[in-house]
Protein backbone atom coordinates (compact mmCIF):
# COMPACT_ATOMS: atom_id res chain seq x y z
CA UNK A 1 0.00 0.00 0.00
CA UNK A 2 2.80 2.38 0.95
CA UNK A 3 4.53 1.61 -2.34
CA UNK A 4 1.38 2.43 -4.33
CA UNK A 5 1.01 5.68 -2.44
CA UNK A 6 4.61 6.63 -3.19
CA UNK A 7 4.09 5.93 -6.89
CA UNK A 8 0.96 8.06 -6.94
CA UNK A 9 2.77 10.94 -5.25
CA UNK A 10 5.68 10.62 -7.70
CA UNK A 11 3.29 10.58 -10.66
CA UNK A 12 1.55 13.69 -9.34
CA UNK A 13 4.89 15.49 -8.95
CA UNK A 14 5.96 14.54 -12.50
CA UNK A 15 2.62 15.77 -13.85
CA UNK A 16 2.94 19.04 -11.94
CA UNK A 17 6.50 19.53 -13.18
CA UNK A 18 5.43 18.84 -16.75
CA UNK A 19 2.61 21.36 -16.44
CA UNK A 20 5.06 23.96 -15.05
CA UNK A 21 7.51 23.37 -17.91
CA UNK A 22 4.74 23.70 -20.49
CA UNK A 23 3.62 26.94 -18.82
CA UNK A 24 7.13 28.36 -18.82
CA UNK A 25 7.69 27.41 -22.47
CA UNK A 26 4.41 29.00 -23.55
CA UNK A 27 5.21 32.12 -21.55
CA UNK A 28 8.68 32.30 -23.13
CA UNK A 29 7.19 31.82 -26.58
CA UNK A 30 4.74 34.64 -25.92
CA UNK A 31 7.61 36.89 -24.80
CA UNK A 32 9.63 36.04 -27.91
CA UNK A 33 6.61 36.71 -30.10
CA UNK A 34 6.07 40.06 -28.39
CA UNK A 35 9.72 40.97 -28.95
CA UNK A 36 9.45 40.00 -32.59
CA UNK A 37 6.27 41.87 -33.33
CA UNK A 38 6.76 44.80 -30.95
CA UNK A 39 8.84 47.34 -32.84
CA UNK A 40 10.75 50.51 -32.10
CA UNK A 41 11.17 53.38 -34.56
CA UNK A 42 14.93 53.86 -34.95
CA UNK A 43 17.09 55.90 -37.30
CA UNK A 44 18.49 54.05 -40.30
CA UNK A 45 20.70 55.21 -43.17
CA UNK A 46 18.98 55.50 -46.55
CA UNK A 47 22.14 56.62 -48.39
CA UNK A 48 25.88 56.44 -47.79
CA UNK A 49 27.01 58.69 -44.94
CA UNK A 50 30.66 59.57 -45.41
CA UNK A 51 33.20 59.55 -42.59
CA UNK A 52 33.45 63.08 -41.19
CA UNK A 53 29.90 64.05 -42.23
CA UNK A 54 27.84 65.64 -39.46
CA UNK A 55 24.60 64.05 -38.31
CA UNK A 56 22.83 67.32 -39.15
CA UNK A 57 24.16 67.23 -42.72
CA UNK A 58 23.07 63.62 -43.15
CA UNK A 59 19.59 64.51 -41.91
CA UNK A 60 19.32 67.63 -44.11
CA UNK A 61 20.30 65.58 -47.17
CA UNK A 62 17.62 62.95 -46.48
CA UNK A 63 20.15 60.24 -45.63
CA UNK A 64 18.28 59.26 -42.46
CA UNK A 65 14.85 57.79 -41.87
CA UNK A 66 12.91 56.46 -38.90
CA UNK A 67 12.05 52.84 -39.53
CA UNK A 68 10.30 50.24 -37.39
CA UNK A 69 12.72 47.57 -36.13
CA UNK A 70 11.67 44.50 -34.07
CA UNK A 71 12.94 44.61 -30.51
CA UNK A 72 15.02 41.46 -30.95
CA UNK A 73 16.91 43.11 -33.84
CA UNK A 74 17.83 46.34 -32.09
CA UNK A 75 21.57 47.10 -31.96
CA UNK A 76 23.05 48.47 -28.75
CA UNK A 77 23.24 52.26 -28.90
CA UNK A 78 20.44 52.66 -31.46
CA UNK A 79 19.11 56.18 -31.99
CA UNK A 80 15.55 57.45 -32.21
CA UNK A 81 16.56 61.08 -32.79
CA UNK A 82 19.57 63.00 -34.09
CA UNK A 83 19.47 65.06 -30.88
CA UNK A 84 21.29 62.21 -29.13
CA UNK A 85 24.44 62.85 -31.23
CA UNK A 86 23.92 66.53 -32.07
CA UNK A 87 27.03 68.20 -33.47
CA UNK A 88 28.90 64.95 -33.94
CA UNK A 89 30.34 63.43 -37.12
CA UNK A 90 30.40 59.92 -38.56
CA UNK A 91 33.60 58.18 -37.49
CA UNK A 92 33.41 55.72 -40.38
CA UNK A 93 31.43 55.27 -43.57
CA UNK A 94 27.82 54.17 -42.91
CA UNK A 95 25.94 52.25 -45.61
CA UNK A 96 22.23 52.24 -46.54
CA UNK A 97 20.16 50.02 -44.27
CA UNK A 98 22.48 50.31 -41.25
CA UNK A 99 20.99 51.32 -37.90
CA UNK A 100 22.42 54.61 -36.68
CA UNK A 101 24.19 53.91 -33.39
CA UNK A 102 26.03 56.15 -30.96
CA UNK A 103 29.38 54.34 -31.29
CA UNK A 104 29.66 55.38 -34.95
CA UNK A 105 29.54 59.10 -34.13
CA UNK A 106 31.92 61.35 -32.23
CA UNK A 107 33.89 64.58 -32.31
CA UNK A 108 35.44 65.74 -35.57
CA UNK A 109 38.95 64.95 -34.30
CA UNK A 110 37.97 61.32 -33.71
CA UNK A 111 37.14 60.56 -37.35
CA UNK A 112 39.17 57.60 -38.58
CA UNK A 113 40.80 57.03 -41.94
CA UNK A 114 38.98 54.83 -44.44
CA UNK A 115 42.32 53.22 -45.29
CA UNK A 116 42.88 49.87 -43.61
CA UNK A 117 46.52 50.44 -42.60
CA UNK A 118 48.18 47.33 -41.13
CA UNK A 119 49.35 47.58 -37.53
CA UNK A 120 52.82 49.08 -37.25
CA UNK A 121 52.73 50.51 -40.79
CA UNK A 122 52.03 53.92 -42.29
CA UNK A 123 50.63 54.97 -45.66
CA UNK A 124 52.45 56.99 -48.32
CA UNK A 125 51.47 57.82 -51.90
CA UNK A 126 53.49 58.02 -55.11
CA UNK A 127 52.64 59.09 -58.65
CA UNK A 128 53.27 56.49 -61.36
CA UNK A 129 52.75 56.26 -65.09
CA UNK A 130 50.60 53.46 -66.54
CA UNK A 131 53.61 51.28 -67.49
CA UNK A 132 55.13 51.80 -64.03
CA UNK A 133 51.93 50.52 -62.38
CA UNK A 134 51.68 47.41 -64.57
CA UNK A 135 49.28 48.96 -67.09
CA UNK A 136 46.58 49.51 -64.49
CA UNK A 137 46.48 45.96 -63.10
CA UNK A 138 47.64 47.11 -59.66
CA UNK A 139 44.60 47.47 -57.37
CA UNK A 140 43.94 47.92 -53.64
CA UNK A 141 45.12 44.76 -51.89
CA UNK A 142 47.71 43.92 -54.55
CA UNK A 143 51.15 42.75 -53.41
CA UNK A 144 53.93 44.53 -55.28
CA UNK A 145 57.70 44.80 -55.54
CA UNK A 146 59.10 48.32 -55.91
CA UNK A 147 61.90 49.01 -58.39
CA UNK A 148 63.85 52.19 -58.97
CA UNK A 149 65.55 53.51 -62.11
CA UNK A 150 68.19 55.98 -61.03
CA UNK A 151 71.68 57.37 -61.54
CA UNK A 152 74.68 56.68 -59.29
CA UNK A 153 75.74 59.98 -57.74
CA UNK A 154 79.46 59.08 -57.82
CA UNK A 155 79.90 57.48 -61.21
CA UNK A 156 76.95 59.02 -63.03
CA UNK A 157 76.02 55.55 -64.28
CA UNK A 158 72.33 54.71 -64.58
CA UNK A 159 70.95 51.58 -62.93
CA UNK A 160 67.79 49.61 -62.21
CA UNK A 161 67.47 47.92 -58.81
CA UNK A 162 64.92 46.31 -56.56
CA UNK A 163 64.04 48.75 -53.77
CA UNK A 164 61.39 46.87 -51.74
CA UNK A 165 60.63 43.17 -52.04
CA UNK A 166 56.95 43.03 -51.09
CA UNK A 167 54.51 45.70 -49.93
CA UNK A 168 50.72 46.04 -50.00
CA UNK A 169 48.78 48.56 -52.09
CA UNK A 170 46.14 50.32 -49.96
CA UNK A 171 44.51 52.53 -52.55
CA UNK A 172 44.49 53.72 -56.14
CA UNK A 173 43.64 57.38 -56.63
CA UNK A 174 42.70 59.51 -59.59
CA UNK A 175 44.65 59.67 -62.85
CA UNK A 176 45.90 63.01 -64.15
CA UNK A 177 47.73 64.04 -67.32
CA UNK A 178 51.27 65.32 -66.79
CA UNK A 179 53.09 67.22 -69.56
CA UNK A 180 56.61 65.92 -70.25
CA UNK A 181 59.12 67.56 -72.60
CA UNK A 182 62.05 65.66 -74.10
CA UNK A 183 64.88 66.92 -76.29
CA UNK A 184 66.46 64.77 -79.00
CA UNK A 185 70.21 64.93 -79.97
CA UNK A 186 69.35 67.48 -82.66
CA UNK A 187 67.83 69.86 -80.13
CA UNK A 188 64.26 69.17 -81.24
CA UNK A 189 61.86 69.28 -78.29
CA UNK A 190 58.79 67.08 -78.04
CA UNK A 191 56.05 67.59 -75.46
CA UNK A 192 53.59 64.85 -74.63
CA UNK A 193 50.99 64.28 -71.95
CA UNK A 194 51.34 61.11 -69.93
CA UNK A 195 48.71 59.78 -67.51
CA UNK A 196 49.99 59.39 -63.96
CA UNK A 197 48.08 57.75 -61.13
CA UNK A 198 48.41 58.24 -57.40
CA UNK A 199 48.97 54.93 -55.58
CA UNK A 200 49.04 54.51 -51.80
CA UNK A 201 51.11 51.75 -50.18
CA UNK A 202 51.65 50.42 -46.64
CA UNK A 203 55.26 50.67 -45.45
CA UNK A 204 57.30 51.10 -42.28
CA UNK A 205 59.39 54.20 -41.57
CA UNK A 206 62.58 52.92 -43.22
CA UNK A 207 60.71 51.81 -46.34
CA UNK A 208 58.88 55.15 -46.53
CA UNK A 209 62.18 57.03 -46.46
CA UNK A 210 63.61 54.85 -49.21
CA UNK A 211 60.57 55.24 -51.44
CA UNK A 212 60.34 59.00 -50.97
CA UNK A 213 64.05 59.50 -51.66
CA UNK A 214 63.97 57.23 -54.71
CA UNK A 215 60.88 58.93 -56.15
CA UNK A 216 62.60 62.34 -55.82
CA UNK A 217 65.89 61.18 -57.35
CA UNK A 218 64.78 58.60 -59.88
CA UNK A 219 61.76 56.82 -61.35
CA UNK A 220 59.77 54.19 -59.48
CA UNK A 221 58.08 51.18 -61.03
CA UNK A 222 55.88 48.52 -59.43
CA UNK A 223 56.02 44.80 -60.15
CA UNK A 224 52.78 42.89 -59.49
CA UNK A 225 53.38 39.82 -57.32
CA UNK A 226 51.59 36.52 -56.76
CA UNK A 227 51.96 34.40 -53.61
CA UNK A 228 54.63 32.34 -55.43
CA UNK A 229 56.56 35.23 -56.99
CA UNK A 230 60.27 35.09 -56.19
CA UNK A 231 62.09 38.39 -55.69
CA UNK A 232 65.27 39.18 -53.81
CA UNK A 233 68.00 41.73 -53.45
CA UNK A 234 70.66 41.85 -56.15
CA UNK A 235 73.34 44.25 -57.40
CA UNK A 236 70.83 45.43 -59.98
CA UNK A 237 71.41 46.15 -63.66
CA UNK A 238 73.70 48.79 -65.16
CA UNK A 239 75.15 49.40 -68.58
CA UNK A 240 78.16 47.33 -67.55
CA UNK A 241 76.30 44.09 -66.74
CA UNK A 242 73.16 44.42 -68.87
CA UNK A 243 74.17 41.54 -71.17
CA UNK A 244 76.07 39.40 -68.69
Amino acid sequence: MDRRRILLVAAALVAALGTLLVFLYVRGADTRAEQRFDTVDVLRATAVIEAGETIESASANAKLELQAVPQDQLIEGYLTSIDQVAGQVALTQIYPGEQIITSKFGGAGESTSSLQIPKGKLAISVNLTDPARVAGFVNPGSQIAVFVNGTDLDSGESYTRLLLQRVTVLGVGSTTLISTTTTDPGGQQTTEQLPRTLLTIAVDQDEAQRVLYASSNGELAFGLLTPTSSVGRSPGVTGQNLFE
